[in-house]
């Protein structure tokens, strides 16, 4: 399981990034791509998508941060960061 601090980003790449909720991540099945214990491996990819929201985000940096988007019921898609607290 890893916590990111994450922050969004609305209105075109040269916007401010603004703070946004704790992202908390594990997935586990045979193998965890993100484990209980840690955060996954560089260049992971994670997907989501429910009536609460939808996004797709990369790790990079050791695993230390993230990047990618996310759309929030009633919003249009945003841009989605994070990094590992």
């Amino acid at each position: 399981m890893a916590t990111y601090k994450t922050q969004i980003q609305f209105g075109g790449p040269d916007a401010g990034w603004q703070d946004d909720a704790d992202l908390v991540i594990e997935i586990k099945n045979r193998n965890a791509v993100v484990p209980a214990s840690g955060a996954p491996s560089t260049g992971t990819s994670v997907a989501w998508a429910s009536k609460d929201g939808n996004g797709n985000i990369t790790f990079f940096n050791d695993a230390n941060s993230f990047l990618g988007s996310a759309q929030f019921p009633g919003e249009g898609p945003v841009g989605y960061r994070g990094q590992l607290k």
